[in-house]
């Protein structure tokens, strides 16, 4: 998404907020959503997966500018800009990447003169409120949505959130996005877009990650560039779900898994002799079993031969490259 694309569509107006209807300031919403954009080494180990050349939101969310975003879009960043509504760029650096939670911290290297949107309590959101989706462009960008679920979210590339936030109708630009209730407080930050069947038809809606998750590691992100959190084990093993079968979908290079013989393909049994059906039990029990480093003993089915494999995890920052200090 580029800043000039962005500024080439909007949603029909009925969709948009308007001011004399919401309870909150409108235009110091839309002013603390920035436009962010990144540039990761060719070589990064992420490159091949997310793109060396990235684009989304970030949520201003400090006096000084400091900026929340979604982790991806600055994992193994070099380059950093953000530009405001008013047309003002700024370069920044990445503070801190949480894998655990997804979200991540860039702090701005220069005055981006916005004002910083207040946080609000994510765990009073509930089924059926009217929120709104705040993106980067103004009131053009500025969606109108209602909370559908809140549920876990497991994903492949071994995540696991307990109470994720899902709208619709679902913003197309949601990286980064600001996800407001209805005082206008921020409550979640952008991270996917996920089609998913209702009433016998499919239909698309946004994951948002609770603020929640990030006020109790706050501090420690800013101060360490880490959660203060033992790091779960990382297999490198992307497994998809189906029909309560764990299939090996994919593996990173070099990673845990694959350097243990693990392959594409094979389907996941169980982990340290206990069954699991499905990607969150697979996830819990692996995360059970010790910090990064805990070997992990996986049952596996590869053309009708049952195998264990021991494979020894590893922390997914130390495969990352470390961001260059300015």
């Amino acid at each position: 998404m580029s800043e000039s694309k962005s500024k080439q569509w909007a949603f029909p107006e009925q969709l948009q907020p308007r001011a004399d209807e919401v309870d909150f300031d409108l235009p110091r919403a839309l002013e603390a959503v920035v436009l962010l954009r990144s540039e990761i080494p060719e070589d990064g180990f992420t490159a091949d997966t997310l793109g060396t050349e990235r684009s989304g939101y970030g949520v201003v969310i400090r006096e000084d500018g400091l900026t929340l975003t979604i982790g991806y879009l600055v994992t193994e960043a070099e380059t950093i800009w953000l530009t405001t509504n008013g047309g003002n760029v700024v370069a920044g650096t990445v503070l801190a990447y949480d894998q655990a939670t997804g979200f991540g911290l860039v702090q701005p290297l220069g005055h981006l003169g916005v004002r910083e949107l207040p946080r609000g309590d994510a765990s009073l959101v509930a089924s059926s409120d009217d929120v709104f989706v705040i993106g980067h462009g103004g009131i053009d960008h500025a969606l109108k949505t209602e909370v559908v679920a809140r549920r876990e979210f497991a994903g492949y590339w071994e995540y696991l959130l307990e109470q994720a936030i899902f709208t619709s109708p679902a913003h197309p630009q949601w990286g980064g996005a600001a996800l407001l209730n209805a005082r206008g407080e921020l409550v979640g930050i952008g991270s996917l877009l996920i089609q998913e069947e209702h009433e016998g038809s499919a239909r698309q809606v946004n994951m948002f990650v609770p603020i929640d998750v990030l006020e109790p590691i706050l501090q420690s992100l800013l101060t360490t560039g880490r959660s203060g959190r033992p790091v779960h084990p990382w297999l490198g093993l992307f497994a998809q779900e189906d029909d309560g079968k764990l299939t090996v979908a994919g593996l990173a290079n070099g990673g845990p898994a694959e350097r243990a013989g693990v392959k594409v393909g094979d389907l996941v049994l169980g982990v340290a002799d206990q069954r699991v059906t499905g990607l969150s039990a697979f996830l819990r029990r692996v995360w059970s079993l010790g910090p990064a480093g805990v070997d992990v003993p996986l049952q596996l089915a590869r053309q009708g031969d049952v195998l264990r494999v021991k494979v020894k995890s590893g922390d997914r920052g130390d495969y990352l490259r470390k961001p260059k200090l300015h």
